[in-house]
């Protein structure tokens, strides 16, 4: 075969060319580090590529973005649990001195001030937040635990409890014929409460109670309307409590509502078997032998697998709420609805304005309100606690029995304070007053007894009920605990995921720098050469050799 010049030519630019085109590429592999610029370079590398991207991506997002804002939400939750737990310490330590029996009045005082301010900070603990986030809330993040301000607002509440609720309350019986000692005052002691006899004070029988969750309720209710137990309409306006006896579900009305200033524990006995009394201003619904009976014979049958018949519901209505309360959305079943409260202390509700809030909770279908993270390949973690499991209403209210309890001694020893006072002020030779002065301490002495007595007890089941909250809130603490501790294993596991695959796409897409550069200069030294030769070939043609 006759090779021209033309063909040598040809063939010599095709060869440079590949030179060129071989320095290019290694040029471009030592600029960017990488092996591939385009998918065609090398389509096994390209698709490993994608595939190591993407876990690196996905592993990055857990470990550097996920993960760090999961253990955030964790610390808060701690803080706020060991805050709590250090403030129901304190508060079992308040019923612990409380429980004393020689504390004189500047001790008593200074518990009752202690346990207010406790009292006070318990539930603010519960507004903790992190990144505008309540932690304790569960869905509702955006809503504070307790209300932030005093507040009007409709609730109607349902609270599904057991007859594990019902328990007994001792009262001192100050009132006689003539008055109520309790409302002695210096300036009216030879007035006709001066008639009031030592046999009048007594200590009362147990007083079985339901406590509600909160105090200060509506006196009556609006937009309710139930049957009372021969199935006859009963009037709206009360409360209602449902139970059950065997499978069949019945009404306990409540048959009267005391004002506390009224004192209806000390009517109790005189209101017979049957009585259900609601008393607003402290949230109690006390109950005579009779209804104390049916409501502790509940029991769950086994035949209604869907029904838990050991259920009591009981439904109210709260419209004046304090700064310090708890938002009852967060805990039951309530109906909320806005309300206005002009100067003349009218309220005007809103009908319109009705939400619902937690109706699953009467089916039984509550779920958990559980906020999980994804932090890792098919992982998920829960990080939040929910109030339910730690902020319990209970611990408010128990902190309002001791201070009811405290208060009622701290007032009787402050009227004693004064007839002694009288005693000193008045001339023996006045015998009419001494006798009649002498007859009102014998009156205080004997009912402070009493009052100190059931204060006593009242601490001392105190310090049980403190700390039966304080297991809880240590229970909240542990499973907090046992979460974050789970997090830094998966956090350690995807430390080394991470590197293991940031290891591997480096081996699929990185050059080795050396390598390439040797490459780069032989390629370089191969160009110059082609060069060089095809130089010198093509000087000569065929006229050379004619």
């Amino acid at each position: 075969m006759r090779i021209t010049n033309k063909i040598m030519q040809r063939n010599n630019l095709t060869n440079i060319n590949n030179n060129k085109v071989l320095e290019d590429k290694l040029t471009t592999q030592l600029s960017t580090e990488k092996k591939i610029s385009r998918p065609s370079d090398d389509p096994v590398i390209a698709i490993r590529a994608l595939r190591l991207r993407s876990n690196v991506t996905e592993v990055t997002q857990y470990y550097s973005k996920n993960i760090p804002d999961a253990e955030s939400w964790l610390k808060v939750t701690q803080d706020a649990l060991s805050s709590l737990s250090t403030v129901i310490t304190s508060m079992q330590s308040q019923c612990t001195r409380g429980a004393n029996g020689s504390l004189e009045t500047k001790d008593r005082k200074v518990i009752l001030e202690e346990l207010q301010a406790l009292k006070d900070e318990v539930y603010k603990t519960g507004d903790a937040d992190y990144a505008g986030r309540y932690v304790f809330t569960g869905y509702r993040t955006d809503t504070p635990l307790s209300f932030q301000k005093a507040t009007t607002h409709e609730y109607t509440i349902t609270e599904q409890v057991d007859k594990g609720v019902i328990d007994s309350i001792y009262h001192v019986k100050t009132e006689g014929a003539a008055g109520d000692i309790t409302k002695w005052t210096a300036a009216n002691f030879n007035n006709t409460q001066a008639g009031i006899k030592e046999q009048d004070v007594v200590a009362t029988d147990p007083i079985y109670r339901i406590r509600l969750a909160y105090n200060n309720c509506d006196a009556t209710m609006n937009g309710l309307n139930y049957p009372d137990a021969d199935g006859n309409p009963a009037a709206s306006g009360v409360p209602m409590i449902t139970y059950y006896e065997g499978t069949n579900l019945q009404t306990l009305p409540v048959t009267q509502t005391i004002s506390v200033n009224d004192d209806p524990y000390s009517q109790m006995e005189s209101l017979g078997a049957d009585a259900v009394i609601y008393v607003p201003e402290t949230g109690e619904i006390l109950l005579g032998s009779n209804s104390y009976n049916k409501l502790m014979s509940t029991e769950d049958a086994v035949s209604t697998g869907g029904v838990d018949e050991k259920e009591i519901r009981i439904t109210y209505q709260k419209t004046e709420w304090l700064a310090t309360d708890l938002r009852p959305e967060h805990y039951f079943y309530t109906v909320g609805k806005d309300a206005v409260k002009d100067d003349a202390g009218n309220i005007t509700v809103d009908d319109a304005s009705k939400i619902e809030y937690n109706k699953d909770y009467l089916d039984g279908t509550l779920e958990k309100q559980s906020i999980e993270y994804d932090v890792g390949f098919n992982t998920v973690i829960r990080v939040n606690s929910t109030a339910d499991e730690c902020f319990v209403l209970g611990i408010g209210r128990e902190v309002d029995d001791l201070i009811t309890s405290m208060q009622q001694v701290l007032d009787l020893e402050s009227i004693k304070s004064q007839i002694s006072d009288k005693i000193q002020q008045t001339p023996e030779t006045d015998t009419a007053n001494m006798e009649l002065l002498n007859n009102q301490m014998d009156v205080v002495e004997k009912a402070l007894t009493y009052a100190r007595d059931i204060c006593q007890k009242r601490f001392e089941r105190g310090i049980t009920s403190m700390q039966g909250f304080l297991d809880d809130t240590s229970l909240a603490i542990t499973n907090n605990g046992t979460r974050s501790s789970k997090l830094e294993l998966i956090e350690k596991r995807l430390q080394n995921q991470k590197t293991t695959f940031e290891t591997l796409q480096s081996e699929n897409e990185d050059i080795d720098v050396t390598e390439v550069a040797i490459n780069l200069s032989s390629a370089e030294t191969t160009y110059q050469a082609a060069l060089m030769a095809t130089g010198k070939i093509m000087q000569n043609t065929l006229l050379n050799y004619i």
